[in-house]
Order: structure tokens, then sequence, then C-alpha cells
């Protein structure tokens, strides 16, 4: 019962920085893509002759316009921005919605390392990272234990750690301070603390 509970604290504590870095990021996409697109972009993206209108991107296309269906007469471009889930705003990042979109979405990460012959700093590389994030978050919301090892059952706090460090990384490749975000909200390494010393 302890494990259990300390674990749904965790959990609680995980979700509220990916939460907050999720919101981040799809505005800083959002953001971008205003500006090179047009304030109605999504739903241009997705509309006849949009850059999203083909068959290789016909499930962002798809997520995209029955987001617009879902708000109905309620629909803004702010609320159907916050309609997309975070596995929609991680595919601005595979290699068809980006290339699709004009190549230039890295540039919400100016802080971002500069590519080298042994390491690429890329759209796949940025995709696979949000991967990860989008991976701990489902396992949070289906209310899995985020603190064993893989398949076993010995109490280890790495993975979630690894997880908020990829997380704060990805702030500051935003350029975005996530000390002042998360003040007050972060606990994260007093309550793995708290489990290794169980």
């Amino acid at each position: 019962m302890t494990l259990y509970r300390k674990n749904l604290q965790l959990s609680q504590e995980l979700f509220t920085v990916i939460s907050c870095f999720e919101i981040a990021l799809r505005n800083s996409i959002d953001q971008h893509y205003q500006t090179t697109h047009g304030n109605n972009w999504l739903r241009q993206a997705a509309s006849a002759g949009g850059i999203f209108d083909n068959q290789k991107c016909r499930l962002t296309a798809n997520s995209i316009n029955e987001a617009v269906q879902k708000l109905n007469a309620n629909y803004t471009h702010n609320k159907l921005v916050a309609e997309l889930g975070f596995g929609f705003w991680r595919y601005m990042f595979a290699p068809h919605q980006f290339l699709l979109a004009g190549q230039s979405l890295l540039a919400i990460f100016p802080a971002k390392p500069q590519s080298t012959p042994g390491m690429q700093y890329n759209a796949s590389f940025v995709f696979n990272q949000l991967s990860k994030i989008n991976n701990v978050r489902n396992r949070i919301a289906h209310h899995e234990p985020i603190f064993f090892l893989s398949g076993q059952p010995t109490k280890s706090t790495t993975y979630a750690r690894q997880h908020y460090t990829l997380l704060l990384q990805l702030f500051q490749w935003m350029t975005i301070d996530e000390g002042k975000l998360l003040y007050g909200l972060d606990h994260i390494n007093t309550i793995c603390d708290k489990i290794d010393n169980l």
C-alpha cells in the first residue's frame, strides 16, 4: 500500500510537469505555424488542398477535422489547438508532417544543440524524444507503476528521473525558464528520494 501511494504521488507530480510541457509545446508549434502559415493554419492544413490533405498525413488531417466537428458551433482556432492531444503535436515532427509544413519547426527549440556528424539533433531526434514523453504520459494515464525496473519487481526511480530530466532539457531547448514555470508544482526529486529510501 505504501508503494501504491508513492506511485500515485510520483505519477501526479510527473503528469503535472508533462502537462505544463505539453501546453508549452503545442503553443510554441501553433505560434510558429501561425507565423508561417496564417492564423487558421490547422483547419486550412486539413482542408481540401491543404498541406495535410494527402494519404501520408491522412490521420493528422482526420484528427483535425474530427476535432473541428466536435467543437461544431463552439469552434475557434484556440479551442482547436487545445482539443488536439500530445500525440498529435508529437507528429508535427514526423517525417511527412515536418516536410510538408516547411521543415522549419525546429525553430521552436532555439537552444537545441547543433548537430554533428556523430549526433543529429534533427526532427527525427526530437520526434523520438517526444515519443518517450508520450509513453510515460500514457503509462501514468493507464495507472501503471513508474518506479520499477522494466519487467521486474525491483523498485527503482531511474525511469521517472530520466524522463523528468528529459522534460527539463526540452524546456531549456525552448528557452523556457522551467524553474519559474514549475515553481510550487515540482516535487519529483523529493518524492523519488523518499521512494529510494523506503
